[in-house]
């Protein structure tokens, strides 16, 4: 193993890790701006406001994107472990 091979090994891993968070992220990001509109239009300052409406949506979208979650996944670990005589060499 080369440093170049850990280094890229290493890089795949964290925008496996960056790739699959991103619609999560994204549509946190999405609702909370909405929220803090609604709340700075309303002068409304409720903590569970802001909160709530994040993880219900967080949620739902993890539930529509669990599939492609782990077909991304398992594809990586699959890889991984077929490609296991190469890295040893």
């Amino acid at each position: 193993m080369t440093p170049e091979f850990i280094i890229g090994f290493a890089r795949q891993s964290i925008e496996l890790a960056l790739t699959i968070a991103l619609p999560m992220l994204g549509v946190g990001l999405a609702v909370g701006l909405i929220v803090s509109i609604f709340q700075a239009a309303t002068q409304i300052q409720e903590m569970t406001l802001s909160f709530i409406p994040k993880i219900v949506s967080i949620f739902l979208v993890l539930l529509l994107a669990f599939p492609w979650i782990m077909d991304k996944i398992v594809t990586f670990t699959r890889e991984i472990f077929l490609n296991i005589p190469n890295y040893i060499r």
